[in-house]
């Protein structure tokens, strides 16, 4: 069993060519090239060659290398989604998903390329399964900000109001075996608050979360990777119920609760991620 790592996910504009430098000596798990919001309009064709030119460069080691383009709807979208084609990437993100029938449009596009979709409509989260169905919808990004834009929901620590939607996000995501991002912490100073969202994120099942800023990662790095506790746990399970399997006697037992199959399942991932994060 291999799980790959997607604790942090840290978006760079693709039109900056000192930050894309910079990203391949950053401990990140994942990058977002942008090419959409942290591009202004009057750089967005040049920057389609910046960053080609960057990856074909490399440097970036084991870090996936996610590309987000702009909307197809917009004038940029589809000669955005034909250049990638090309670029030396891992996955194309698209933005502002709707539906299943957005998907299928970039897919036209960029042929067997894996597609990642920026959950971040009323529409879109609504219509998370059919979006995660699609066979080449590899991930899910949780766009926060604008879906607290459509919702008119306010922001608040807890994020309450968004509960609903986030859940919607991991349960389509669990359902189709996508992977799941939540979504930014706008206050890149603040540690504490960021750690609290984080632990959230992580307790609802989220894979990781995208970043902002390159202060975000030690935290953020820290939050989604096994704990040495948990790291423990799950050999001691693993090794209780090989033994049980073994002997064909009794049941499992650790730490005073039953070990089934599922708990070992479970285990045998927090270990596969704790090698791949070594790895990187």
């Amino acid at each position: 069993m291999t799980v790959r790592p997607y604790r942090s996910v840290l978006y760079i504009p693709g039109s900056k060519e000192r930050a894309l430098d910079k990203a391949r000596g950053l401990p990140v798990d994942a990058i977002i090239f942008d090419l959409e919001d942290a591009v202004t309009p009057d750089a967005k064709v040049e920057a389609r060659a910046t960053l080609a030119k960057a990856l074909k460069e490399g440097g970036y080691g084991k870090r996936a290398k996610i590309i987000r383009i702009n909307a197809l709807d917009t004038e940029w979208g589809r000669e955005d989604a034909l250049a990638v084609k090309d670029m030396e990437a891992d996955a194309i993100l698209l933005p502002k998903v709707d539906n299943a029938l957005d998907v299928q449009a970039l897919a036209d596009l960029v042929g067997k390329m894996p597609i990642w979709a920026m959950m971040e409509t009323c529409h879109g989260v609504w219509n998370a399964m059919e979006v995660a169905a699609h066979p080449q919808v590899q991930g899910f990004v949780a766009g926060t900000n604008d879906l607290a834009k459509e919702l008119n929901c306010r922001a608040r620590a807890d994020r309450l109001p968004m509960m609903g939607a986030l859940q919607m996000m991991l349960l389509a995501a669990r359902a189709h075996g996508v992977i799941a991002v939540d979504g930014v912490y706008n206050q890149f100073k603040d540690d504490d608050g960021l750690r609290a969202e984080c632990e959230q994120g992580r307790d609802l099942g989220f894979d990781g979360k995208t970043l902002i800023h390159p202060a975000q990662v030690d935290v953020t790095n820290a939050v989604f990777s096994p704990s040495e506790a948990e790291i423990d746990l799950a050999r001691r399970q693993i090794e209780a119920f090989e033994e049980v399997e073994r002997t064909g006697q009794g049941v499992a037992v650790v730490d005073g609760k039953i070990v089934e199959n599922l708990h070992v399942e479970t285990a045998k991932k927090v270990l596969s991620m704790a090698s791949s994060i070594a790895s990187l």
